[in-house]
């Protein structure tokens, strides 16, 4: 040491400042080095601790699990609160123990769950089979204030079989019945002395919730622009680690406010998407599209006249052009069947506007111009035979003015009358004088205003009588005074003469006509024109086919769907006036009165994927009793089929998949026949985050709060650990591979 010391003493100072340089950079390179080793050698992994922070869109309801239908904000937030028997695992796509083991007898008419060891309260207390007790026997109380979750309860018997024990025993066997014991438990003496129809007023506890799942309330705090909820990370024997120290959930009344705040937020629950269909997000955001088993369709009340008739829903069917909706909205997932889990490869039916046209020909509807070729040909046939043929079809007759009317004896039995007038023998000669004894007939009938015998202005039916006054003959005449309408009819007598005339010649003929190159206007038809805007259908006494379909304002993409199905059918003759109603009350009372024709509305099949209450005739509304009006009868198209009946059965109540999946081959064949329903899409959802957060796994949800079923694997932390095989004494080895020198 003395000797460098001795020479760095006897360097010049430049000499010294030359060496001080090669010095820092031999240390930089080798930090450089030691970095590079090091980054090679690690890997970042997760670590315990950080906050998540999750943005929403909506309303904060009261924090507990028997109400929070129809508001997903509410339910997220209780995903982490709360812990069932069971959950739903969207990675294995199927129902799993949660704080429970489950066992199911082979019938599928018993389901025995045992809590696990240690399963604890947020307060510490243990969770015992009467907290299990409490929170499924509430349900089936009188008052309950959730009917839908009541039904899933009705007829079965709870028991408790000792102190960590539940037994449900069914009357029937139900394969889904693991869906019901997903709901999150909550503890009995928080609810001490609350009666049932009570339970949703229990605002102490919905606002400051104790639960057993993964994470604690900790706080909820109102801000100017959001409703902000903390929960902390609670340690549950025998239940996965989670990483995440604290989860806040911020709840915004707009996307706007959102988009406010969003440098403090690492994760957004639904992105909305522009008119392109491409989420509205900043650059640093990673968005993960999915699909819930959910479909937005038109339900067809089959109690309606109209929508009762199969050639209709057919044609309505085939009159949709489903990709030209999906696009309106920038959704991607067009479905045709309620039943998502069948194989869609093969659906039966496609777009078809002609195809439409064609199953309208079998109904009762037709378009006007069919209705008015139909009754100008009867009249044609009428004028072509008798004693009357040869009487024109239209005449232009001002008042005053007659029509005469000539024809042979041979034909009558003299004496006869026409419209009450005595037909006279002999013929009229140029003269005015009548030749007699030439073997024909001539009458002259008189124009009026609709006075006996007389032709009034209109359609007139001329009649041929004998001596007794019996009917020989009868045939039709339009008497007109205006010289534009007489044009009008003459060129509408002229066009069915040459439909008669090409009827026999082949459809590419030039020359041909049918009744799709006709078009009714003023009462007469004429020759078609592309910018001729359709007509309404008919039936034979006038009525127009018109539909009243029903919708909500929210979501807003409703709207369009409407109109767009407005368009497609008016296109093939159908009125479709759109039903907004002004309120959500008004809506739901509309829906459950069955006030309408159609329903554009979206239905969740949830993990089971089970169509039954959506199908089933029990599933009806009764309409002929208001009193007997039920909130969970949810077949809203009013479909009663034996056959459904049987198969919709069966697929519940089967264990054996085999049989469980012809089961449903069938009843989507019975409903290509009988079509219900109209389904269209599978909306299109959202999810993005901020680089912070890893680990994000999805798989395919039920709900929106199924993203949260795999959260032990989410972190926001990390720290950085040598690989298998890799310490700080690898990097001898490293360095000279490094340098290229092969030991």
């Amino acid at each position: 040491m003395q000797s460098l010391i001795r020479l760095i003493s006897a360097m010049t100072k430049v000499e010294r400042i030359i060496l001080a340089i090669l010095s820092v950079i031999v240390l930089l390179s080798f930090a450089m080095l030691l970095r590079m080793f090091y980054l090679s050698s690690t890997t970042n992994v997760a670590s315990t601790g950080g906050t998540y922070i999750e943005g929403a869109v909506g309303e904060l309801q009261p924090m507990m699990p028997w109400f929070v239908t129809g508001n997903d904000v509410t339910r997220d937030v209780n995903a982490l609160i709360f812990a069932g028997l069971m959950k739903f695992d969207p990675i294995a796509g199927k129902v799993v123990d949660d704080l429970a083991t489950v066992k199911i007898s082979g019938d599928s008419r018993t389901f025995t769950a045992t809590l696990k060891p240690d399963i604890k309260w947020h307060d510490g207390t243990p969770v015992t089979a009467d907290d299990v007790l409490f929170t499924f026997t509430s349900i089936q109380q009188p008052g309950f204030k959730n009917p839908i979750l009541q039904q899933n309860f009705r007829g079965v018997t709870i028991e408790k079989i000792d102190a960590r024990t539940v037994r449900f025993s069914l009357k029937k066997p139900y394969v889904f019945f693991t869906s019901n014991l997903t709901l999150g438990l909550v503890p009995k003496k928080a609810f001490d002395g609350v009666p049932a129809d009570k339970l949703d007023q229990a605002l102490d506890f919905g606002f400051s919730p104790i639960g057993a799942g993964p994470y604690s309330f900790l706080s909820l705090v109102q801000t100017d622009i959001s409703t902000e909820v903390t929960l902390r990370r609670f340690p549950q024997t025998g239940m996965p680690p989670y990483k995440i120290e604290r989860v806040v959930f911020r709840v915004f009344p707009d996307y706007s406010a959102l988009l406010t705040d969003i440098l403090n937020i690492n994760g957004v629950r639904l992105v909305p998407r522009n008119g392109e269909g491409k989420p509205i997000l900043p650059r640093n955001f990673t968005p993960v599209p999915y699909t819930l088993p959910q479909y937005v369709g038109l339900f067809f009340n089959m109690g309606r006249t109209i929508t009762a008739d199969p050639n209709v829903r057919l044609a309505l069917q085939l009159a949709t052009d489903k990709q030209k909706i999906v696009d309106a909205v920038g959704e991607t997932h067009v479905v045709d069947t309620p039943l998502l889990e069948v194989n869609l490869g093969d659906w039966h039916y496609a777009f078809d506007a002609k195809g439409a046209k064609g199953a309208f020909f079998d109904s009762s509807w037709n378009m006007p111009e069919k209705l008015r070729l139909q009754r100008l040909l009867e009249q044609r046939e009428a004028n072509d035979v008798g004693p009357l043929r040869g009487l024109p079809t239209v005449a232009l007759l001002g008042t005053g003015a007659s029509l005469t009317l000539t024809g042979s004896t041979t034909d009558i039995k003299l004496p006869a009358r026409v419209n009450g007038v005595l037909v006279e023998t002999g013929s009229r000669m140029p003269d005015g004088k009548i030749r007699t004894m030439t073997g024909t007939w001539i009458v002259k009938i008189p124009s009026g205003n609709g006075g006996s015998g007389t032709l009034k202005i209109g359609m007139n039916i001329v009649k041929m009588t004998d001596a007794k006054d019996n009917i020989i003959d009868s045939a039709y005449v339009e008497r007109l005074t205006n010289i534009d309408a007489f044009t009008n009819a003459s060129e509408e007598q002229r066009l069915v003469r040459q439909f008669l005339q090409s009827k026999d010649r082949p459809t590419d003929d030039p020359k041909k006509i049918t009744v799709l190159d006709l078009y009714l206007e003023h009462g007469y038809l004429r020759r078609k024109l592309a910018s001729d805007p359709p007509h309404t259908r008919v039936n034979e006494h006038g009525k127009e086919l018109k539909l009243t379909l029903l919708t909500s304002s929210k979501p807003e993409t409703y709207g369009t769907i409407a109109n767009s199905i407005k368009e497609q059918w008016a296109a093939v003759g159908v009125k479709v006036i759109v039903d907004v109603p002004a309120t959500k009350k008004e809506f739901e009372d509309r829906m459950l009165k069955r006030d309408y024709d159609a329903a554009l509305f979206g239905e969740s099949l949830f993990d089971n994927l089970d169509s039954y209450p959506y199908w089933h005739s029990s599933q009806i509304q009764e309409l002929s009793d208001p009193s007997k009006m039920r909130l969970d009868a949810l077949n809203l198209s009013q479909y009663t089929s034996f056959e459904a009946d049987l198969l919709l059965t069966r697929i519940r109540e089967t264990g054996d998949e085999k049989s469980r999946n012809a089961a449903l081959k069938e009843l989507n064949t019975l409903f290509k026949k009988d079509i219900p329903a109209l389904t269209l899409y599978s909306p299109l959802a959202i999810y993005a985050h901020d680089d912070n957060v890893r680990g994000v796994t999805f798989g395919k949800p039920a709900v929106h709060a199924d993203r949260f079923s795999h959260f032990d694997q989410w972190y926001v932390n990390v720290h950085r650990q040598f690989m298998d095989g890799k310490s700080w004494l690898s990097f001898p080895g490293w360095l000279l591979k490094f340098a290229g020198i092969e030991m």
